[in-house]
């Protein structure tokens, strides 16, 4: 968990600020997630958005870590 901790903190806030609170990317708070579907958010971080930034985390998070990242996202951790 903790590994997960430093990638959302680390990896994710390079882009969407490193209180999640958006910069190149968007919000990553509680609230700005709350009208994307835990399935949208999967499919987003795995595959990435292709002609933006996002990259595809796939080659290196599994689904079970992605559901993870989620749940903290949520959580606002």
């Amino acid at each position: 968990m903790a590994e997960l901790r430093e990638f959302l903190t680390q990896d994710c806030g390079s882009c969407h600020g490193l209180t999640r609170k958006g910069g190149l990317g968007t919000p990553l708070t509680p609230e700005a997630l709350a009208d994307r579907s835990d399935e949208d958010l999967a499919l987003t971080i795995l595959h990435g958005v292709p002609g933006t930034p996002m990259p595809p985390w796939s080659p290196l998070l599994t689904e079970a870590e992605v559901d993870a990242i989620i749940r903290m996202l949520r959580q606002g951790d």
